[in-house]
């Protein structure tokens, strides 16, 4: 394997079933993902930081995705919620009942003012992060709306469903603006390009597809996948795409060649999700072996961001094989510490924060100060609860004592009208 080819990274066991979705932070210090254990978990690239479980929703979180800021995180849940949570670990979330269904998809706009949802409802909706106020609703699938998301400029939607078409809206006049038909199979995942020309489609046919919004016609077509195709992230430059498939594997495509170049063996089973971080030296993946990997790229960095205007049909020279050995010691969970958001608002957690830059999990000094903060919290939380029930003792005596008063009264006249 040459300098050049990518590398495994990182891998990370935490989730207890099937990972879902997963997103970079925009500083690219933080990843996040969400499984189908009903939770969504944080993972630290400093290895002396822990990974964190935000608790909240009651079933299965279908998307996750950071804010364009970094300072929030939105999830989607079969429990027919979104929730946005503040990247700290004090639990601090808000949650909205956003459809009739199950929520499948989560996005925000580029400015990270609106956000966008897809539910088994058939509807997409567009909503005002700052106050969840509804904006507006697409009715126009016909089935579950599996993925939707804004383009580079916000101006427009892209979504798909499992009526087999691909839709691209106005987001301004809430219109659909054409609908490309996807003949085979339905579609997973839908992405667009960088500049914001074209889209990709992620199908359940095992194709890759790539059409021109501005002409509306397929530009590329690729059968690189032996199975379905789950997902799909294009590269910052908008070189390269990366697909991920139920055939266990991960494919780099070259765009301008209009060929895969790279199969990715890592995960053991299908690999459900993955995703590019915004400056493109990583990547990483998800799947049903419930673990998260985080790969260098490894290719020489590229400044501008070109669009395609090549039709071509995939070229069947073969790509080059990497096949990763994950550590025997996978099998270990990484050391987690569960956040809990009580009372679909604010919740607490049991330690220090989130940010890798910030201090608790840099050593023994920074733990025992955590674990001193936790012991001082739980204690004033029992005298709280002392002095509750102490106040509580108090009101039933004095309750007491006046039935006491009472039954005296009462024993006291009945003996006078003997």
């Amino acid at each position: 394997m040459s300098s050049e080819d990518p590398t495994l990274e990182r891998h990370f066991r935490g989730h207890r079933d099937v990972v879902t979705a997963l997103d970079f932070s925009p500083n690219g210090k933080q990843l996040v993902s969400s499984s189908l254990d009903h939770t969504v978990m944080v993972w630290n690239f400093k290895q002396q930081i822990r990974a964190y479980r935000f608790v909240g929703h009651s079933d299965s979180v279908y998307d996750v995705c950071f804010s364009p800021s970094g300072n929030l995180m939105a999830s989607a849940s079969r429990d027919r919620t979104v929730r946005l949570w503040v990247t700290n670990i004090r639990g601090d979330s808000t949650e909205f009942r956003a459809h009739h269904a199950g929520v499948r998809s989560v996005s925000f706009s580029p400015d990270g003012q609106r956000l966008v949802t897809g539910s088994d409802d058939k509807t997409i909706k567009i909503w005002k992060v700052h106050n969840h106020k509804f904006e507006c609703s697409l009715p126009t699938h016909t089935n579950w709306v599996r993925c939707v998301r804004f383009s580079p400029d916000g101006r427009m939607l892209v979504s798909c469903a499992d009526d087999k078409t691909v839709k691209l809206h106005d987001v301004q006049s809430a219109s659909t603006l054409h609908t490309f038909p996807e003949l085979k199979g339905s579609t997973t995942r839908v992405a667009f390009h960088p500049s914001g020309t074209c889209i990709a489609t992620a199908g359940s046919d095992s194709s890759v597809r790539i059409y021109d919004i501005r002409t509306r016609k397929l530009l590329q077509h690729y059968v690189a996948h032996s199975g379905p195709v789950h997902d799909l992230s294009f590269h910052p430059s908008g070189h390269l795409l990366l697909t991920s498939s139920a055939d266990g594997t991960l494919k780099l495509l070259d765009l301008l060649e209009g060929r895969p170049i790279y199969t990715l063996h890592g995960h053991q089973g299908p690999v459900t999700c993955c995703g590019f971080a915004s400056n493109g030296e990583y990547f990483a993946s998800g799947g049903n072996d419930k673990q998260v990997m985080v790969w260098k790229t490894n290719f020489e960095p590229v400044d501008q961001c070109e669009s395609l205007d090549v039709t071509q049909d995939v070229s069947h020279r073969q790509p080059l094989d990497v096949t990763v050995s994950v550590p025997d010691d996978s099998s270990e969970e990484e050391e987690v510490t569960t956040v809990e958001s009580r009372g679909g608002a604010k919740g607490r957690s049991h330690s220090s924060d989130v940010n890798g830059n910030q201090k608790n999990g840099g050593g023994s000094q920074d733990d025992n100060a955590a674990t001193l903060q936790q012991m001082q919290s739980s204690l004033q939380h029992i005298i709280t609860q002392l002095d509750t029930l102490t106040q509580t003792v108090v009101i039933l005596e004095q309750r007491l004592s006046l039935a006491e008063n009472k039954i005296s009264d009462l024993a006291n006249n009945q003996r006078a009208t003997r």
